[in-house]
């Protein structure tokens, strides 16, 4: 079942691994098929040196397994939220990545400081509420993504393809997994960034100067809007 979208969630989920992004077990990646409305995600505790495609659980969006030995992430509550809630991702990511992990755990959001950001990320990429008590105490995971959804009240999820879970670490996704983790790689590069602008700028409790709206607008749209023209024309 799915085996081709297995193939691909396994190979993002080694990209983790080539970039950088994880130690341990720590972080996983899924991929949906919309048409079936089941996706496939890392088995929870499982080293990458010793995953198979095969191992891969499949699961539908109410967070059921539907083939596989193995018991799904134990983030899986959260992918089926963001599933369920934003229907045009096609890919989710999750790591503890050293910098944007910073970040959030210092429950301050990443401004956009310059062109790198505005490649890939419309505006300032969020940091949700802290979680209450109850919502800790009681489906963590599934409350984890819905406090993600609710800091999107406002924001596009098809234009910003990041947030920080405060106290905790990113979560990223894409058009399938693989951009998921694309997006995970730039984010931790964004922050990196962000972190060392802010202390150059020797202004961090103001938390700096974001860049001009009009070029962060340009970077962006030129990529990603109605008339982008970065790229090869395909015919």
């Amino acid at each position: 079942m799915l085996e081709k979208l297995k193939e691909q969630v396994y190979r993002a989920n080694m990209m983790l691994v080539e970039h950088n992004l994880i130690i341990f077990t720590w972080g996983n990646v899924s991929g949906i098929d919309r048409e079936s409305g089941l996706f496939v995600i890392k088995p929870s505790g499982v080293e990458y040196s010793d995953l198979k495609p095969s191992d891969l659980p499949v699961v539908d969006l109410n967070g059921n397994v539907v083939e596989g030995s193995l018991k799904p992430s134990s983030d899986t509550p959260t992918h089926a939220e963001l599933y369920r809630r934003f229907p045009n991702i096609g890919g989710i990511t999750h790591t503890h990545s050293k910098w944007a992990t910073c970040f959030a755990q210092a429950g301050r959001p990443i401004l956009p400081y310059g062109t790198t950001h505005a490649d890939y990320f419309d505006g300032t990429i969020p940091c949700t509420r802290k979680m209450t008590p109850e919502e800790i105490a009681s489906d963590y995971e599934l409350n984890t993504g819905r406090v993600i959804v609710e800091t999107f009240r406002d924001i596009d999820p098809d234009r910003m393809h990041a947030v920080l879970v405060h106290s905790h670490a990113p979560f990223t996704w894409g058009k399938d997994a693989v951009s998921s983790v694309e997006a995970a790689v730039v984010l931790e590069q964004v922050a990196m960034m962000a972190l060392h602008t802010e202390l150059l700028q020797l202004n961090l409790a103001a938390g700096g100067t974001p860049m001009q709206e009009e070029l962060l607008r340009k970077h962006f749209d030129r990529k990603h809007g109605p008339n982008a023209y970065y790229g090869q024309t395909k015919k």
